[in-house]
């Protein structure tokens, strides 16, 4: 288009754009952009975590190779410090204050070691995903990926820090007369449960770690709480038997409870049924399906805004 101007010259104008007067909204919906780091839908999120699979698992394995790298007795200390964990435990516990009145020692001691390991891998998990996102910054800036790989791969750097203890858990257990048998396949779903519900926490205290860092200081009080509350140092209906019933009851279905009494059944002899709270397999499942997906979707809520501000 072009027109006469007052001295002679021809000025030549622009045709009118094709996008006047569409909104940025229009304009990125015409052109098929999007925010970058916008929250995918539930389904894309969990398409994209499965795409990263393999990043999540050699990502865990990695962090469980580093984590004793400067320690001489290398990764010796994952079955070392739960070990030691567990001598204290029963020092105090165990011969001081006769926390395991009413068991035998050959069932008490791998009660006890049993109960460490089981709680430990829970505890683990949980301190590692309130960290997951606020000590990761780095990496959660400068490459795109699901966030909800951090917490995961860290949950699974506990699950198989927990596999190479339960080596030395079930040589305890023999040599305390509870011999391999069918019911040591119980271990198996079990711990599929307690690793779900796991993640799930670790996805909470992720989202919440990423934005509160002084969590990462309260947590431990919290997870010794949880640890005392639970029964990992002694038979919470034994303990209790002159209380309330409900109060036995409450601690017997929290979820490390349930876990770490249903490895002890599965595992020694001497500890039977009569140990557990009715319809236990159920509240595991429960436990885990509710804190799993709740877990997932509270953290998928708030994947564009980790790593910003």
């Amino acid at each position: 288009m072009s027109e006469q101007t007052h001295d002679g010259a021809v000025a030549v104008t622009a045709p009118p754009s094709p996008d006047a007067g569409l909104s940025r909204a229009e304009l990125a919906a015409k052109y098929g952009l999007s925010v970058s780091g916008a929250r995918p839908s539930l389904a894309a999120y969990v398409r994209q975590l499965w795409g990263r699979r393999h990043f999540i698992l050699a990502f865990s394995q990695a962090k469980l190779t580093a984590q004793y790298s400067q320690a001489k007795l290398g990764q010796l200390w994952q079955v070392a410090t739960p070990l030691l964990n567990a001598a204290v435990y029963f020092l105090i516990f165990g011969l001081i204050l006769n926390a395991g009145r009413g068991m035998d020692k050959d069932v008490y001691i791998p009660f006890l070691v049993t109960g460490v390991f089981v709680f430990t891998f829970t505890q683990t998990s949980v301190m590692a995903g309130v960290r997951a996102i606020a000590g990761n910054l780095g990496l959660v800036r400068a490459l795109h990926f699901p966030r909800a790989s951090l917490p995961i791969s860290f949950a699974l750097q506990q699950l198989q820090q927990l596999l190479v203890s339960m080596i030395v858990l079930f040589a305890i257990a023999i040599a305390f007369g509870s011999y391999p048998s069918g019911s040591w396949l119980l271990i198996v779903p079990t711990l599929a449960l307690q690793f779900v519900f796991n993640v799930g926490l670790s996805l909470i205290m992720a989202r919440l770690g990423s934005k509160t860092p002084d969590l990462a200081q309260l947590m431990p009080f919290v997870m010794r709480t949880w640890m005392y509350a639970s029964g990992v140092m002694f038979s919470i209906p034994i303990m209790l038997k002159d209380k309330p019933a409900w109060i036995a009851d409450i601690l017997m279905y929290n979820p490390a409870a349930i876990y770490m009494d249903l490895i002890r059944f599965s595992l020694i002899d001497g500890y039977t049924a009569s140990n557990l709270p009715d319809h236990v397999w159920f509240a595991a499942l429960l436990w885990a399906v509710l804190a799993g997906a709740a877990g997932f979707v509270y953290f998928w809520k708030a994947e564009e805004r980790y790593g910003r501000g």
